[in-house]
């Protein structure tokens, strides 16, 4: 085996090297010039492949890999480009705009929650063509349905950038699903027209609305019907979040979300009927494209997650090697289904999902093979769940660099939660399938919805059970980047050093363990003896010393509420505690002084002074501004905070 036997998975770095590439360097004036060169290297790679008495060769690998890389640079730029273009702005002569929904409503606490496209806008004097999209809250008694025109009477709000530092970015997280604007509309709207109902469109939507609605009438339980919506449907909206906790740190949330898991059970259970059958030329063929038809409806019901697209994208080249009567391989598949995405969405390369869904199946290929190898298990009951067992090792394995760098977070019982929850989610599945096509057969319906509330109810418990364990998980995990490829490294080493180049596979070890070292020493000689955080809101204020490994806390009116979302991020990337002790003042002159610290501050004139020591540097949170040198007496605190580095 060599790896010269993968070859997309020799073209799939370049492919990512030219889009980092485009975001390192988001030069628009590059872009015509880089889809010009790389036509023109296509066409000087085509005529030397055609004219083959030429006396000249030219390096075909060469040319080959500097296509992707200009194509993925290219592609990078365009998408920035498409994206940047803002949707129309709305100005001070706007009175409302007319817009077309996109969805059915989703329940919310205190109203319903849709989704409109802005379709044209109104101002003092005419109308003119608008775009974007706006997340709308109303408190309409009847029902808002994808296709409805509605005209809204007020001006959505643009959706504003995080304040605090490290805190979660709801703007770019819904600006990649296209969503410029939210806004609370109440009734302050009207439904002009609506498309009709048999319209193609939004067929989907109504289906998986109708799939939606047999789950609520027929799975009895509350949080049954919550898990179903999820596992079945893929709708995690309404997910309360006691249950979205429970699955998180048992190390079972991907059950929740619609992945490869599904869609191979799916697969699994089509394929089962040509097993038994034995079909052999075009009716096989024509059952298998009826396979990948139905693996790609689930995939637009659920909503065409990374994780779906992948897992379709790859049984679908399996489906189509097998009309062939070929086995292609896995790692060839993988990185295929990899650059469509890619090559379709740039973006996708950067999105949490996406990169979870590829480290687990590549860490299943990789690595289960080796753990199976551990132990041979003496009856057939043992070896299947030591075959799942291997499987959740090798996938955690693969993903947990990934689940520390962005949830901070590693489940310690997650092996013997998944060897329970897995094999349910299969049950489940597997009536849960049924369930959505004959639900509206009467009685079966309500049989299956008992049987699916049922076993739901014991995936709870099971992952309830595991969480309130001692140490259930370890929370408030770090790692950088450099970290995360360390190791991968040494999975990849361990992957390959029965049959790899070893001194290379060493080599690698020591370049990237010495970029690890060299990274830790750089953060730890850069960082500040002392420095102080000063966050600030509309309602209060968070003043957070950090003196060495000490952290003391001042909270005047600072929303507790706040805390875990706003500034916890900010305590866990920067190794501070998360309940710090207090910080004591002296309250004198209407100044609150902190003795044996050089500063005081005042709540009421929202300012802080400097006593003997000065500070060696400030920076604000917006903007990135930073001041240095020549530092005033005291410094007013603005809206959002900034840091203090003594």
């Amino acid at each position: 085996m060599r790896f010269g036997d993968f070859p997309f998975l020799r073209y799939l770095p370049f492919l990512i090297g030219g889009i980092l590439l485009g975001k390192l360097f988001p030069l628009q004036s590059l872009l015509a010039p880089s889809f010009g060169l790389l036509g023109s290297i296509w066409m000087t790679y085509l005529i030397f492949l055609i004219k083959k008495n030429l006396t000249f060769r030219p390096p075909f690998a060469l040319l080959a890999y500097t296509q992707l890389l200009l194509l993925g640079f290219g592609l990078s730029l365009w998408s920035q480009k498409t994206k940047s273009e803002s949707p129309t702005p709305f100005s001070t002569n706007s009175l409302g705009y007319l817009a077309e929904a996109q969805k059915f409503d989703s329940e919310k606490p205190n109203s319903r929650e849709n989704l409109v496209k802005i379709l044209a806008i109104k101002d003092s004097t005419s109308w003119k063509r608008g775009d974007g999209k706006v997340l709308v809250y109303h408190q309409d008694s009847l029902q808002i349905r994808p296709g409805d025109l509605l005209f809204i009477s007020k001006i959505p709000e643009e959706i504003s950038p995080p304040n605090l530092p490290d805190e979660f970015d709801y703007r770019a997280f819904l600006a990649k699903k296209g969503i410029s604007y939210r806004q609370f509309i109440g009734k302050n709207f009207r439904v002009m027209d609506s498309l009709p109902h048999e319209s193609w469109r939004f067929g989907m939507d109504r289906l998986r609305n109708f799939f939606s609605e047999s789950i609520e009438a027929k799975v009895p339980s509350s949080d049954a019907r919550q898990i179903a919506q999820a596992l079945l449907l893929g709708q995690k909206e309404n997910l309360d979040k006691t249950l979205r906790n429970s699955y998180a740190e048992t190390g079972t949330m991907h059950i929740l979300a619609v992945s490869g898991l599904h869609v191979g059970i799916i697969y699994l259970v089509l394929l089962f009927p040509l097993r038994l059958i034995k079909l052999k030329g075009k009716p096989e063929k024509l059952y298998l494209i009826a396979v990948i038809a139905i693996i790609w409806i689930y995939a637009a019901l659920t909503g065409l997650s990374p994780s779906v697209v992948r897992a379709s994208t790859m049984f679908s080249l399996f489906s189509l090697g097998q009309m062939r009567q070929r086995r292609p391989s896995i790692w060839n598949i993988l990185a295929f289904s990899a650059m469509i995405m890619i090559a379709w969405d740039p973006d996708v390369l950067f999105e949490i999902g996406f990169q979870l869904s590829y480290a687990a199946v590549a860490g299943i290929v990789a690595l289960q093979p080796l753990i199976v190898k551990w132990w041979l298990p003496p009856n057939r009951v043992l070896e299947y769940f030591w075959q799942l067992a291997a499987v959740s090792i090798a996938a955690q394995l693969a993903t947990f660099p990934l689940s520390v760098y962005y949830f901070h977070l590693f489940p310690t019982y997650f092996l013997f939660a998944n060897l329970v929850v897995v094999p349910l989610a299969f049950l489940i599945m597997a009536v849960g399938l049924p369930f959505l096509a004959f639900s509206w057969v009467w009685g079966v319906g309500d049989v299956l919805g008992w049987a699916i509330d049922g076993l739901i109810r014991v995936q709870i418990w099971t992952a309830e059970f595991f969480q309130s364990l001692p140490f259930g998980s370890l929370d408030r995990l770090t790692i950088s980047i450099s970290g995360m490829l360390l190791v991968w490294v040494l999975l990849l080493i361990w992957g390959n050093w029965e049959w790899g180049d070893r001194r290379k596979l060493t080599a690698l070890f020591l370049l990237v363990s010495a970029v690890w070292i060299g990274e830790g020493i750089i953060r730890e000689s850069r960082k500040p003896a002392r420095s102080l955080w000063v966050f600030a809101g509309e309602k209060g204020l968070l003043l957070e010393l950090q003196s060495g490994d000490q952290t003391l806390s001042w909270n005047q009116s600072f929303p507790l509420d706040q805390l875990g979302f706003s500034i916890d991020p900010n305590r866990i990337q920067e190794g501070r505690s998360r309940f710090p002790e207090p910080l004591k003042a002296v309250f004198l002159d209407s100044i609150f002084r902190v003795p044996g610290y050089d500063f005081s501050f005042s709540v009421d004139q929202k300012r802080i002074f400097w006593d003997k020591e000065k500070p060696k540097s400030i920076r604000y949170f917006q903007g990135n501004k930073v001041e240095s040198g020549q530092i005033a007496e005291s410094i007013v605190i603005d809206e959002t905070g900034f840091r203090v580095i003594f």
